[in-house]
């Protein structure tokens, strides 16, 4: 396999001559003194020149142009009818000097074959060796005729935001394009673009087309696969990052498919109400709304109303945080469940079983602000209304109205809900419900665990005084 390195020394002198710019300029004044052709100003700015133009010839060799090929068995885009934005195009990486690339699996889409454009212009046909829509990797094989310059990976945890980087990449159909910025921010998530959010963000320019491109750190090691930009915000996009990659690409090549652990269970954000309920700080870990029955979490004593702060000592603070653990972890494999339960920390080991297919998805309410009074009419729950909403059981009371501009609308709640608990409690019917709800101090906010067609969740009412 090729080796792409740059010099561990003009690193070094990289950042040392960053640092000395600063010498040449005024305090008085705020403006940079002329230097001389032969100044040692210069010769530093040329010294990080050297370090980026050596690096960006090395890297780009390692990179291909994709362009799926269409059931008619012509690429989207003949070599002389290329077009700037053509959909379905697309970078690559090749990560094995045998022919092994990895790229987005938004850019291979339904396709079976992928034209491979190396950057000497040879053309291959690659085929799929697998896909993994939850990250939007794919993996692909090309026949070469000899070895093919491939990259090495960097380890992605030790990305800094402020760091350079180097995307390389084929946007608009312009060939081996490289462009230099910084990390912007590392751990993004909730941007909606996959199930396993854990991007790197950066300011290196990328645009369509860059999409599977590699982002490369000064030593020219990967620390991330492009996967998407903001389209309304200049200057903003996302890579993979590189230890994911790896851990996707070593599960294709071994299975075709990635299988992850599942612990069956649905799970919400902890919002500053929700928080104070469950005795535990804003963002201290993630609320279980929903425990599968016969799934791991549910064998393992994990009940509705838990909060999971630690998957095995790892602090989690979000939904996406805690799903993305469990799914690096696999199936078989027993984890330490650190949950808050009534204000007490326990340790339930889970042996995880593979997530199925189509998991079961927790539905969360958007959360706002409480404006008003509860606003919501309930009634006992009926065969009929538990046919009409679609309700997987029937214990509990049906929110029949819901009134405009209050708490409950404010808070999502909607007509055909089955509140299953008021305050922790289990409630069977109106009295019941009304029973508990009376219960709470005036101007207390109620806890609410709702159940709408086949999926919970917990929700808080605080009505105004």
């Amino acid at each position: 396999m090729a080796m792409i390195t740059s010099p561990p020394t003009h690193v070094r002198k990289f950042l040392f001559s960053a640092t000395s710019l600063l010498l040449f300029f005024s305090v008085e004044t705020g403006h940079a003194e002329a230097l001389s052709a032969d100044s040692p100003g210069i010769r530093m700015l040329e010294e990080i020149q050297t370090v980026i133009t050596a690096l960006a010839e090395e890297t780009k060799h390692s990179v291909v142009n994709l362009f799926p090929i269409t059931g008619g068995g012509r690429s989207r885009e003949s070599p002389g009818e290329r077009m700037p934005n053509a959909s379905g195009s697309g970078s690559g990486l090749i990560v094995d000097g045998e022919g092994y690339i990895v790229t987005n699996n938004h850019v291979v889409g339904d396709a079976t074959e992928i034209e491979v454009r190396l950057s000497d212009k040879t053309k291959l046909i690659a085929h799929v060796i697998g896909k993994d829509p939850d990250t939007d990797l794919a993996l692909l094989k090309v026949s070469p005729d000899r070895p093919l310059t491939s990259a090495r990976f960097g380890d992605s945890t030790a990305v800094k935001v402020g760091q350079w980087v180097l995307a390389v990449g084929n946007p608009f159909g312009l060939d081996q394009t490289v462009t230099l910025g910084v990390v912007s921010g590392i751990g993004r998530e909730n941007i909606n673009l996959s199930r396993y959010e854990n991007f790197i963000q950066t300011d290196a320019s990328i645009n369509p087309g860059n999409s599977g491109g590699p982002l490369f750190n000064l030593r020219g090691e990967v620390i991330g696969i492009n996967t998407a930009i903001i389209n309304f915000a200049q200057g903003i996009g996302f890579a993979i990052p590189s230890n994911m990659v790896k851990q996707v690409i070593e599960q294709l090549l071994a299975k075709g498919r990635v299988v992850r652990g599942w612990l069956g269970v649905g799970i919400q954000p902890l919002t500053a109400e929700l928080a104070k309920k469950f005795g535990v700080p804003e963002g201290g870990g993630v609320l279980v709304n929903e425990v599968f029955e016969k799934d791991p979490a549910a064998l393992a004593g994990i009940q509705p109303g838990d909060v999971i702060v630690r998957i095995d000592g790892i602090v989690v603070d979000s939904p996406n945080k805690l799903s993305r653990l469990i799914g690096t972890l696999d199936p078989g494999a027993t984890s330490q469940v650190e949950v808050v339960r009534d204000l007490k920390h326990l340790l339930l080991n889970v042996p995880l079983t593979e997530r199925p297919d189509s998991p079961v998805l927790a539905s969360v309410p958007r959360i706002e602000k409480l404006e008003s009074k509860l606003g919501l009419k309930v009634q006992e729950s009926t065969a009929a209304l538990v046919e009409k909403f679609r309700l997987r059981q029937s214990k509990g009371v049906v929110i029949i109205q819901v009134e405009p501009n209050s708490v409950a609308q404010a808070e999502g709640l909607r007509e055909g809900d089955l509140i299953i608990e008021v305050n922790r409690t289990e409630v069977t019917s109106v009295v019941e419900f009304t029973s508990t709800i009376s219960q709470s101090r005036r101007g207390d906010a109620v806890l609410l665990r709702v159940l709408r067609e086949n999926r919970a969740f917990y929700v808080v009412l605080k009505p105004i005084d």
